[in-house]
């Protein structure tokens, strides 16, 4: 005669469960705890709360912990490489939706979206990336294209590239944006020197550039509005 198992139930399991129940039913849950529903996806069978704390305590938040390096991800105890894999899927969906609200629209109706989506897809960078939006005539945002990858602080701005793919596409204007991995998006004398080499080129190829954002982890400024543009 075959012995009852005296397996138990893991304690996790009811929290769960329970966890589910309150999301489901569009009870609060906090921000470690929705955490833990997308690591269900990626540790059916582990206790993910622990790891979605440690998540947060080592990231911030959870737009940090989404835009994390996947090698600083894989630091934290319990993180593998589908737990990476979901947490870039969502951050890809995210930015998606966020790119939605704002392609073919004139951008300064959408201006908070706009911020939106490059504080998300920007702000946690952990070196520099130099994006350009495009516009056509209406300002209407035609392609949304990252130019160039730099250092943990630097990444070169080229007059011509950015002139010549502007013109590839028929732009009326651009929008200049990067990022400050330090979290501070106050501009350097050389985002000011190398924007306003940008912006005398394309006066002469009719080209306006109506800004340069520099992002931060938690705000942005915008050159233009600080008048140094």
């Amino acid at each position: 005669m075959r012995k009852e198992s005296n397996l138990k139930t893991p304690h996790y399991w009811e929290h769960r469960d329970r966890l589910r129940q309150r999301f489901d039913t569009d009870a609060r849950v906090t921000t470690y705890e929705l955490l833990e529903l997308l690591l269900f996806l990626a540790r059916p069978r582990c206790d993910t709360k622990p790891v979605a704390k440690a998540l947060l305590e080592t990231f911030r938040s959870l737009n940090g912990v989404l835009a994390a390096p996947k090698d600083r991800l894989k630091e934290v105890s319990g993180v593998g490489n589908m737990s990476v894999h979901v947490l870039k899927l969502v951050l890809a969906i995210v930015n998606s939706v966020l790119s939605e609200r704002i392609v073919k629209r004139p951008v300064f109706t959408v201006w908070q979206h706009v911020i939106e989506y490059l504080q998300t897809n920007m702000g946690y960078l952990a070196e520099e990336h130099f994006r350009i939006l495009f516009l056509d005539n209406k300002n209407q945002l035609i392609a949304n294209e990252l130019q160039q990858k730099g250092t943990i602080n630097q990444s070169p701005l080229y007059p011509r590239e950015v002139m010549r793919r502007a013109l590839e596409l028929g732009a009326a204007a651009i929008i200049l944006v990067h990022n400050h991995p330090s979290g501070d998006p106050t501009p350097s004398q050389e985002d000011v020197r190398a924007t306003r080499a940008i912006q005398d080129l394309g006066g002469k190829l009719g080209v306006a550039v109506h800004d340069h954002i520099v992002i931060g982890k938690h705000t942005h400024r915008s050159m233009r509005s600080m008048g140094l543009i």
